[in-house]
């Protein structure tokens, strides 16, 4: 039953970038104006989940929890500089440029979500359905961006379409991988796991989402943050 509702969870999350990329081709216009509330709410969720859920969980299993939060934000850092994988919204945005290079580090970026999503049902079921909620509510937005850039760049519509569908099964593979190989870990393995996804939430959304609403002067998008994190709150209680 684990084993089953991590192949699910990983696979409704992996496919939010596939529709995503669904929505660009069906009103690319629409799409990407209206993505940024999407990132707006994905900010509020991701935040709400990683400091009510993920830090507290993983400090009860790791002592040393914190300081590997640090840790994975830097490390998100350095892959995301590295692999060129922030998919910026401006189409003419010239430091990431996306070729091939940044579309594998976005597959690299959704199998470390899929990792993420199995590492918190490998704690509790409760963590495994926030933790997919987290990663479903950014690669919507995301998948919509990317797909918009690549368009951009006159790649033909067919060869988007199956990048976003390696994309999208990169998640529920890093999700089997995760819970094939951490079955029987120590609880000190799994805290330093998820402070290392507690961490590359914190970044992707301080770092990629957040910047990104500040480009419209706009208060829906304070509201929607707001809403994210409440609706966080509000499931957690539902949960317990």
């Amino acid at each position: 039953m684990a084993l089953l509702n991590v192949l699910v969870y990983g696979f409704i999350a992996g496919f939010a970038t596939l529709i995503g990329t669904l929505l660009v081709f069906a009103g690319e216009d629409w799409s990407r104006k209206h993505s940024l509330y999407l990132v707006s709410f994905a900010a509020g969720v991701m935040l709400a989940i990683t400091f009510v859920h993920l830090i507290p969980e993983s400090t009860k299993l790791a002592p040393n929890a914190v300081g590997v939060v640090l840790i994975g934000i830097l490390l998100f850092y350095l892959a995301q500089n590295l692999l060129l994988l922030h998919p910026c919204h401006d189409e003419a945005c010239e430091v990431h440029r996306l070729g091939l290079l940044s579309l594998f580090g976005l597959t690299f970026h959704s199998l470390l979500d899929g990792v993420a999503i199995g590492v918190g049902f490998e704690v509790s079921t409760r963590l495994g359905v926030l933790t997919t909620l987290a990663v479903l509510v950014h690669e919507l937005p995301e998948g919509i961006a990317t797909t918009g850039i690549l368009l951009f760049s006159k790649m033909e519509r067919a060869k988007v379409f199956w990048y976003s569908v390696l994309v999208a099964l990169a998640t529920p593979a890093g999700a089997l991988l995760s819970i094939l190989f951490l079955r029987n870990m120590s609880s000190n393995i799994l805290g330093i796991l998820l402070a290392l996804a507690a961490g590359s939430f914190i970044y992707v959304s301080a770092a990629d989402l957040i910047p990104q609403t500040h480009r419209q002067q706009n208060r829906v998008h304070a509201v929607l943050l707001v809403a994210g994190a409440s609706l966080v709150a509000l499931l957690g209680q539902l949960f317990d």
